[in-house]
């Protein structure tokens, strides 16, 4: 375990025993949440993101170890287990190279090696190897042909003995670490093109680059190249090298086998090596390119997640379409549905006129402020026919455009369905449209977050994982935020800390039955939520007109007792934070306490009383509000608008490798190269910008035919 407890400290370069009180903490069933927010002094203030990675790494590491203990003890009981194998067994850091060192043990299915040695040619492979016989090879030979067992003649007897020792050389764990190292150092990933024909994939119609350089979003388009056969893919490994390196270790100065080797050398490189090789590297680019396009998903998930709500306004919720017309919804301030119908303002109907009719009677009837407008398929000519309709209304009403990716898979979901029972499926989006605007959290947790749509190939890698990931990442936004226990809905509840979705329907019915809870320790009393789940939760929930102010705070139950000390200690008392008169003078003493003696006469840690003075200094704060706002439209761009060197302002609505895409309110969004991110190297678009992010932009190119922008935030 204490080289488990190294190695991950080393890796993300942290303290051992950051590490080792980290893994006590996972080992006792602590969340992550928690633990990144109730347990900083414990963790010496980990965050999230780190705190994920340690968990994946302890996960992976013990399994290593498992492993390794199997290995160990399927050699053992073959009696060939040596001390220096259990050293190289131990010194074993991935899966891949503990498979290699077990590889000339595994149980083989039938191989020409098998069946040779079946044949008794084993004693002549060892002869050949070791090179010690001075006699000529068939007179060798000659001494273990035997027609009974399949051997008849000498050529058979040789044939058998080299492909033993093909077989050898591909399963020596030494040679295939050097030659892998080799690989990766400088084999080529080599695509052509399979047919001739336009398509996303022509720039590797033709395409070679070297594996240590190539970066992780080539390798995913390369793969679905071939998934969709419009590539073929080729590793050009250095064989010349590698069977130098070979030849040279194994064959003696003027050993008179020296021909018979090089073709069993060569044999076990072309027929066992390379393909072998060949798949593990291509699994290898993979799994990295997957890694960092899952960590890139997540960090544009979480953003996305983390849009500031709109709050305190009526919306109505426009899902643009064709044929069969647009879908309106119109939602109140607190999410509740007033109404629905379908408009007619695009083709192949036109009718612009009844549909402005409609809108502007919704807006009047219900007093909407804001238009919450999707981005799919006939978003742009909509976006008109609402920026035209407002020019109508005298009152201020804005329109934005909200990312509609994963509503449709909301709209036919079972939740959708108990939601709304007696909704057409296609109005539901309209819904999930509109509530976006108001709570993108709210609403996003009920999809599945690969639904989300931002990031690079997310149904190209391994789902799993991404799953796993993006699960974690929305665990993070919700509880980052908070919850309000009494408005929550299930879907929201299930990602609070130590709540599941069982629970989450509890506390949903708990709270139908009895009303509003008062008390956070009310949830004690919902079934299946014991002292353990309420542990992990509690400080996670808002409960905004309780008998407790400190529960429209993050404070834990488990820190009250400090935080009535530390008011009362200037003077105050907890219901004090509800009168705004009276927090302005609280927040005033609270900046000039001395935090590192407070701490030692409340018995608690300074990052614990620091949280909890920031909580008291801003009661009921919503993180997002920090957050830049979605850019509120009144007035269309169109595509013909444009011209290089205009200034615009846009929203970053996707964060990939080489670059974002910025929605300018043109039908398609810009791209912002990574080298027009920035006057300074740029190493990865993330540092500089995140889902979200309202950025200016200036235009630097325009494609007319291919309706595309490119942009660049050197301005």
């Amino acid at each position: 375990m204490s080289n488990i407890l190294e190695t991950i400290a080393s890796e993300l370069n942290i303290k051992i025993s950051q590490v080792e009180n980290t893994v006590k903490l996972i080992d006792d069933g602590n969340t992550i949440p928690f633990i990144a927010r109730y347990r900083k002094e414990v963790t010496g203030n980990l965050s999230d993101e780190v705190l994920r990675d340690l968990g994946e790494r302890l996960n992976y590491l013990r399994n290593l170890e498992t492993r390794k203990e199997e290995v160990t003890r399927l050699i053992d009981e073959q009696g060939k287990l040596t001390d220096e194998l259990k050293e190289d067994i131990e010194k074993a850091i991935t899966l891949a190279e503990l498979e290699d060192i077990y590889r000339p043990y595994k149980q083989k299915k039938k191989t020409r090696a098998t069946v040779a040695k079946a044949k008794g040619l084993e004693p002549l492979a060892t002869i050949i190897y070791l090179q010690m016989d001075k006699r000529d090879i068939y007179e060798i030979a000659k001494e273990y042909v035997d027609e009974e067992k399949g051997v008849a003649n000498e050529e058979d007897a040789i044939a058998g003995a080299l492909d033993i020792i093909a077989e050898n050389v591909s399963d020596n764990a030494d040679y295939r670490k050097k030659i892998k190292k080799m690989c990766r150092r400088e084999a080529v990933i080599i695509t052509k093109a399979t047919k001739e024909e336009k398509s996303a994939y022509e720039m590797y119609y033709d395409f070679a680059e070297t594996i240590r350089t190539i970066p992780s979003h080539r390798i995913l388009a390369i793969n679905r190249g071939e998934k969709e056969e419009f590539l073929k893919v080729k590793i050009e490994k250095p064989e010349e090298k590698i069977l130098y390196f070979i030849k040279k270790d194994i064959i003696k100065d003027g050993s008179k086998f020296k021909m018979y080797l090089e073709n069993a050398i060569e044999d076990a490189y072309t027929r066992l090596i390379e393909p072998s090789i060949d798949r593990e590297l291509r699994a290898d680019l993979t799994e990295k390119a997957e890694e960092k396009a899952i960590k890139v998903f997540g960090q544009n998930a979480k953003q996305l997640l983390l849009q500031p709500p709109i709050k305190g306004m009526n919306v109505i919720g426009f899902d643009p379409a064709y044929r069969t017309g647009c879908k309106i919804a119109v939602i109140d301030s607190t999410g509740k549905l007033l109404d629905t119908t379908t408009i007619y303002p695009t083709e192949p109907q036109n009718d612009i006129v009844g549909a402005r009719k409609k809108i502007i009677e919704l807006i009047n009837k219900y007093n909407v402020n804001m238009i919450a407008i999707g981005n799919g398929t006939a978003s742009r000519e909509s976006e008109m026919f609402v920026s035209d309709t407002l020019k109508e209304i005298p009152n201020e009403v804005y329109y934005a455009i909200v990312s509609e990716a994963g509503a449709s898979v909301y709209s036919a979901s079972k939740l959708a369905t108990e939601e709304y029972p007696d909704i057409n499926v296609s109005l539901r989006g309209a819904i999930s449209i509109a509530r976006r605007l108001q709570d993108p959290l709210a609403e996003l947790v009920k999809i599945d977050p690969k639904a989300i749509g931002v990031g690079q190939y997310q149904h190209d890698v391994n789902q799993k994982k991404l799953s796993e990931s993006l699960t974690g990442v929305v665990e993070d936004a919700v509880n980052s935020v908070g919850v309000d226990v009494n408005t929550a809905t299930p879907s929201l509840l299930s990602y609070v800390a130590g709540v599941n979705n069982t629970i989450a329907k509890n506390i949903v019915k708990y709270r139908d039955e009895n009303g509003k809870l008062k008390a956070r320790k009310e949830l004690l009393k919902v079934p299946k939520l014991g002292k353990v789940a309420y542990e992990q939760c509690a400080g996670f929930i808002r409960i905004f007109d309780g008998t407790n102010a400190l529960e429209i705070t993050a404070v834990h139950p488990e820190s009250y007792e400090a935080a009535e000390k530390l008011l009362d200690k200037i003077g105050f008392k907890v219901e004090d934070i509800r009168n705004k008169e009276k927090l302005e003078q609280i927040k005033a003493k609270l900046k000039k306490v001395n935090v590192k003696q407070l701490a030692e006469e409340l018995e608690i840690g300074e990052l614990t009383l620091k949280d909890i003075i920031e909580e008291i200094s801003k009661p009921g704060r919503d993180p997002r509000e920090d957050l830049p706002k979605p850019i509120l439209r009144s007035d269309v761009l169109k595509f013909e608008d444009l011209q290089e060197g205009m200034e615009l302002t846009g929203t970053v609505r996707n964060v990939i490798d080489f670059g974002a895409f910025v929605d300018i309110g043109v039908k398609h969004d810009g791209l912002v190269h990574i080298s027009e991110m920035a006057d300074k190297y740029v190493r990865n678009p993330s540092e500089i910008v995140s889902v979200g992010d309202i950025v200016k932009v200036k235009v630097i190119g325009i494609d007319r035919e291919r309706q595309k922008v490119k942009l660049s935030m050197k301005i």
